[in-house]
């Protein structure tokens, strides 16, 4: 199986972690650039701009691949989603001059709005009933209003700044991206497809939990179980000639704090907090 993965950018560190996580460690991935051997004998690495990663996903040169939502939705491909990776968050927005006269979508009907994602624009455009000139470009798209080549953008945001500071104003958000992983229809359920998916969500349910381990008195446990708000109730193991018992929980990392205090007031003791590498659930 060949997963294709951005080889630069801001999705590529995060998805070689993922998959580090994940345990599929690549030999030389760092250095090859082209592609990489896993410690699976039949997976490998493809590394690919992340805009033609869904083209290489479609034809068939990968299995799988991770890229931007706003890829596969540019590249026309219908192909299926596995998982949402939750990192590489971003929005496609409609923007215009902040001191202009588009506010609202409807405003830019008889205009000229540039874009790098041209297939989205038209969609949008489409969607909303607008008729506006989509006008394609490859960089600097926050310079067109300024330079009156468009009237209006359709470009990618994080936090905003950008725009901000090219004085340039959201009139409407046209689609919410992140990094997911794809795969074609025809492999979608293959096996070596469904146990990457298992071991990526495993990574990713196990983000923001922790590892709870504790002696308590026998005759508190009723107690403990009420403090504890545990993933499915906690473990609950006898202790060999003694009047305690081993108790063992998944807990949200946020309320560890409030949690280890609260098992020390109802005489829990050996408390040990630990982080948690991939959670099957």
């Amino acid at each position: 199986m060949r997963i294709a993965v951005p080889n630069k950018g801001r999705l590529h560190d995060p998805t070689l972690s993922l998959l580090e996580r994940a345990g599929l460690h690549l030999d030389n991935g760092a250095d090859r650039k082209l592609y990489a051997g896993t410690v699976d004998p039949d997976v490998t690495v493809l590394f690919a701009r992340a805009a033609d990663i869904p083209e290489y996903v479609w034809d068939g040169a990968a299995a799988v691949g991770v890229t931007g939502y706003d890829q596969v939705r540019e590249s026309g491909h219908d192909l299926t989603e596995l998982v949402d990776l939750e990192f590489g968050r971003c929005r496609l927005v409609l923007a215009a001059p902040e001191d202009g006269d588009i506010q609202v979508p409807g405003d830019v009907s008889g205009k000229t709005v540039a874009t790098e994602f041209p297939t989205i624009a038209r969609d949008y455009f489409a969607q909303e009933g607008i008729d506006a000139e989509v006008v394609e470009v490859t960089g600097a798209t926050e310079l067109t209003p300024h330079v009156d080549m468009a009237d209006a953008i359709i470009d990618i945001t994080s936090t905003g700044t950008t725009l901000a500071v090219n004085r340039l104003a959201i009139v409407d958000e046209v689609l919410s991206s992140s990094a997911r992983l794809f795969a074609h229809p025809d492999h979608a359920e293959d096996e070596k497809v469904q146990q990457l998916v298992m071991a990526l969500r495993s990574v990713l349910s196990a983000e923001g939990k922790r590892y709870l381990m504790m002696n308590a008195p026998r005759e508190r446990l009723d107690e403990v179980r009420e403090v504890i708000p545990g993933l499915g109730g906690p473990t609950v193991m006898d202790i060999a000639g003694d009047d305690q018992v081993a108790v063992h929980v998944v807990v949200d990392e946020r309320e560890v704090y409030e949690v280890v205090n609260e098992l020390k007031n109802v005489g829990a003791s050996g408390i040990l907090v630990t982080e948690i590498e991939r959670l099957v659930e």
